[in-house]
């Protein structure tokens, strides 16, 4: 029987209802057959504090002149202790040096409070998203007890992203806390709470940037009077007195109620045009009630998220000059998204592209347990089983008022198929297009996307860059033009990508002048990986980097450009 789901859309007095199955993107994508396993990319690696060399295959670019660095996880236990989850791996650094053709390597795990903790006492003491830390065994019976009654202590394992406030490099999670780095050398320097600046308990480790050096960024907070999703400013960098931290003028800009206090959305990125930031209020909830019972029983954060379609997605729009709401409500049939791709506006609308999928329910199968399957046919059930994130449009009309009229396509832009209805005073239903064409799906979905952000993030644009999915990590590099919905692929067996990164040309005179940084690594070979260098235009293979050490599959990165 095909799974119904209420989409609270009224439209003529009728309740309507969206048959789930009949969109699903699993269900578009061919099921995979024979997947090897993917043990040796999530598995611990020692880390390279020292730059070493690389082998340098084919061209290197000359005028590329700066540090690819990456983050992501790269150590899974210690001592009898195991991480249950990917995203509980202790943070590794990675820096790619690229300088007149020749590459160098390092890398530095993060000395975070975590790593520091349980590298001394040889267990995991600090819980993960994933993992429960377990009672000190040293403390009496009494004090195990009463641990199980306090709050967890939010970890600073910074492993999702490379940030940027005020000029300086930051790694970040999504926790309160960050640590502010040395891009040059990946020395860790201090811990940074961000509820030391701003009311807030957590923040994205996806900020975005604007033309004047501004930062913004999406913060949670709760207490008494219930639970609001914040949007964060922080000023443009000034000159430099010492060599600290600073956060000072970071300001809440406009703070938005949760729908279900009780049950906030997850949120892991969010929505920036020229002039709009929107938060995406989706079906992943947060479920508070749990969150000390799970504590007390020993569960970890990871299962207090749940997925529930009944709910629909709520876009709010608010003034990123002004920090004002619109009074207007903008919904949508269920979805999830992670990474947005990018925002504009034109002609009194907002249109706004993403990767969605339509089960919600992914974040939590991504344990080692599953990732590290070696049975081939284990791997094929595990990966046929998981939602496909595609892209999708979004467009909202920004002038809609009592004059607007109902029940009509709202939505004039020549180029877009996606539609807006004014249901009722101050509420829009809006409908997605298809961002891509029947090619895609092939690859699996795509995620991760980047695009030539210095020059197009929140203006229009055509071109950009992601990883296509046909394993359960990235296995194929993938540039596609939103105007014409074209396709162009770069893809090897037994090569995993890592997200793609734009840099552009120096006298760059079109949107795709330049090249598309990568990080490969295989599974079929020790000490294999390499840094890949596309031409972005054409999406051929320019230049490899060999690195003869083992790096595991890691999240985030950017390319950090020197003079």
């Amino acid at each position: 029987m095909p799974l119904l789901c209420k989409v609270n859309f009224k439209q003529r007095g009728k309740t309507c209802f969206k048959n789930i199955s009949d969109v699903s993107s699993r269900e578009r994508c061919p099921r995979a057959s024979g997947l090897e396993s993917l043990l040796p990319l999530v598995s611990s690696v020692e880390e390279t504090p020292e730059p070493i060399p690389t082998t340098i295959k084919g061209t290197i670019p000359a005028w590329i002149n700066g540090s690819f660095l990456r983050n992501g996880p790269g150590k899974f236990e210690f001592g009898d202790d195991r991480y249950n989850h990917w995203f509980d791996g202790m943070a590794l650094m990675h820096r790619f040096h690229i300088c007149q053709g020749s590459v160098t390597y390092c890398s530095r795990f993060l000395r975070s409070d975590s790593y520091v903790n349980n590298s001394e006492k040889n267990r995991i003491m600090i819980s993960e998203f994933g993992t429960s830390a377990m009672p000190d065994p040293c403390k009496n019976f009494l004090e195990r007890f009463l641990s199980r009654f306090q709050l967890p202590k939010a970890t600073d394992n910074a492993n999702v992203n490379f940030v940027k406030y005020k000029g300086d490099y930051y790694v970040s999670t999504e926790t309160n806390y960050m640590r502010r780095v040395d891009p040059q050398s990946l020395e860790t320097k201090e811990k940074v709470d961000w509820s030391q600046y701003i009311a807030i308990n957590s923040a994205t480790a996806h900020p975005h940037y604007d033309h004047e050096g501004a930062s913004y960024n999406m913060g949670s907070s709760y207490g008494r009077s219930g639970y609001f999703y914040n949007i964060i400013r922080v000023p443009p960098p000034t000159t430099a007195t010492e060599d600290s931290a600073d956060l000072t003028g970071a300001e809440v800009i406009c703070s938005i109620p949760a729908a279900q206090s009780r049950k906030p959305s997850y949120f892991h990125s969010f929505v920036m045009s020229e002039n709009y930031i929107v938060f995406v209020e989706q079906p992943i909830k947060l479920d508070l009630l749990r969150f000390m019972l799970y504590k007390i029983q020993g569960k970890p954060f990871q299962k207090i998220m749940t997925w529930e379609p009944r709910c629909d997605v709520i876009f709010h729009l608010v003034d990123k000059h002004t920090g004002q709401e619109s009074e207007v409500k903008y919904r949508a049939a269920p979805m999830f998204t992670l990474h947005q791709i990018n925002a504009f506006e034109d002609n009194g609308f907002l249109v706004m592209d993403m990767c969605c999928g339509d089960d919600g329910e992914i974040i939590g199968d991504f344990t080692l347990e599953n990732l590290r399957r070696e049975s081939v046919q284990e791997m094929d059930e595990f990966y046929n089983s998981l939602c496909r994130n595609l892209p999708r449009r979004y467009v909202l009309p920004l002038n809609v008022d009592e004059q607007t009229p109902l029940d009509q396509n709202l939505v004039t832009l020549s180029y877009c198929k996606a539609t807006a209805t004014k249901t009722k005073p101050g509420e829009v239903y809006v409908t997605h297009e298809e961002l891509h064409g029947d090619e895609l799906l092939q690859y699996g979905g795509l995620e991760f996307p980047q695009i030539n952000y210095n020059k197009h993030n929140g203006k229009p644009y055509r071109y950009f860059y992601a990883c296509g999915f046909g394993h359960v990590f990235a296995d194929s590099l993938l540039k596609m033009d939103v105007r014409t919905k074209e396709l162009k692929v770069w893809r090897y067996p037994g090569l995993y990508p890592s997200e793609p990164v734009f840099v552009a040309s120096p006298k760059a005179a079109e949107e795709d002048d330049g090249v598309v940084l990568s990080v490969i690594i295989t599974p079929r070979k020790e000490k294999s990986t390499f840094l890949l260098v596309l031409d972005a235009k054409t999406f051929t293979e320019l230049g490899r980097a060999e690195v003869p050490v083992n790096i595991p599959c890691g999240t985030h990165g950017v390319f950090n450009e020197m003079g």
